[in-house]
C-alpha cells in the first residue's frame, strides 16, 4: 500500500533532494574544469564526449529548477488549504467524526441510525481506547440524535476536564445489525494546520476538513448545534438525506 505524505513532508523531501543535486552539480563542474585544464593538447577531449557531459550538466540544472518549482507549488498548496478552510468559519458543520474533549464536565456528540433499532448502545472510550462508560442510546429511532456525556465512568467516578474521548455506537433490530455512525455538529470557530492538513474547531473538537459532509450558514437567532438543541439543524437534515447510511435502511 502506498502511504500518503503531507505537504510538509513533501517539501522536506524536495529540499533534501535539491541539496543533494546542488552538491552533485558543484562536484560535476569541478571535475569538468579539472579535466579541461589537464587534458593532453595532443589528444584533446573528444567533442562528442564533451557534448555529452554538457548535456548531463544541463540535465542536473533542469532538475534543480524543477525542484524549486515543486517547492513553490507545495507552499502555495499549503497556504491555499488554510485559506480555503477559513471559509468554514462561522458556518454550522456536520462531520463524520467521533473525537472530542471533555470540557466543563460534559462532552457532546451526535449519532445517526440508518433505521429504527430495538437495541442501541453507546460507549465512551478514552485516548488509549479503553471503554470508560457504556449505556443505552437515548433515542433509537431513525435519524440523527444528540448525546451529552457528563464525564462520569460506568462506576460513577467523575473524570477531569481536558481528556480526549471518542464515542462508539452499535445498534440492532432483533438479530440484524443496523448501520450507525457518530457525528460532530456545531459552529466552526477556527482553523488550524497540522502537518499540512487543515482542521476545523467545532465546539471542543478538532475536525479534519475532509470529514465534513454538511455545511450551512447559521440561521439568525439559532443556537449552534453543538449546544445539543432539540431540533435538527437544516445542515443535519440535508446531510441525513444524502448520507450513505440512508441507503442501508
Amino acid at each position: 500500500m502506498v502511504d500518503a505524505i503531507t505537504a510538509n513532508q513533501a517539501t522536506s523531501r524536495t529540499d533534501a533532494s535539491r541539496t543533494s543535486l546542488v552538491s552533485n552539480f558543484e562536484t560535476f563542474l569541478q571535475l569538468l574544469t579539472a579535466q579541461l585544464k589537464n587534458q593532453d593538447p595532443l589528444s584533446p577531449l573528444d567533442s562528442n564526449e564533451f557534448t555529452a557531459q554538457l548535456t548531463q550538466m544541463t540535465g542536473v540544472e533542469q532538475q534543480l529548477l524543477t525542484n524549486d518549482l515543486l517547492t513553490s507549488l507545495l507552499e502555495a498548496q499549503q497556504g491555499g488549504g488554510l485559506g480555503g478552510a477559513s471559509n468554514y468559519i462561522g458556518k454550522d458543520a456536520t462531520a463524520a467524526w467521533a473525537v472530542t474533549k471533555l470540557e466543563g464536565g460534559a462532552a457532546t456528540w451526535s449519532y445517526e441510525l440508518g433505521a429504527a433499532a430495538s437495541e442501541a448502545t453507546l460507549q465512551v472510550l478514552d485516548s488509549s481506547g479503553a471503554v470508560v462508560w457504556t449505556g443505552p442510546a437515548p433515542d433509537r429511532s431513525t435519524g440523527t440524535h444528540d448525546f451529552v456525556w457528563d464525564g462520569k465512568t460506568s462506576a460513577g467516578g467523575q473524570l477531569p476536564d481536558g481528556g480526549v474521548y471518542s464515542l462508539k455506537v452499535t445498534a440492532k433490530n432483533g438479530a440484524n445489525d443496523i448501520a450507525a455512525q457518530v457525528l460532530t455538529r456545531g459552529r466552526v470557530t477556527g482553523v488550524e494546520m497540522y502537518e499540512g492538513v487543515p482542521y476545523l474547531t467545532i465546539g471542543a473538537s478538532i475536525v479534519p476538513v475532509s470529514s465534513v459532509f454538511g455545511l450551512q450558514n447559521p440561521v439568525t437567532g439559532q443556537t449552534p448545534p453543538d449546544g445539543a438543541g432539540d431540533e435538527e439543524s437544516l445542515a443535519a437534515r440535508i446531510a441525513s438525506a444524502i448520507n450513505p447510511l440512508k441507503l442501508l435502511s
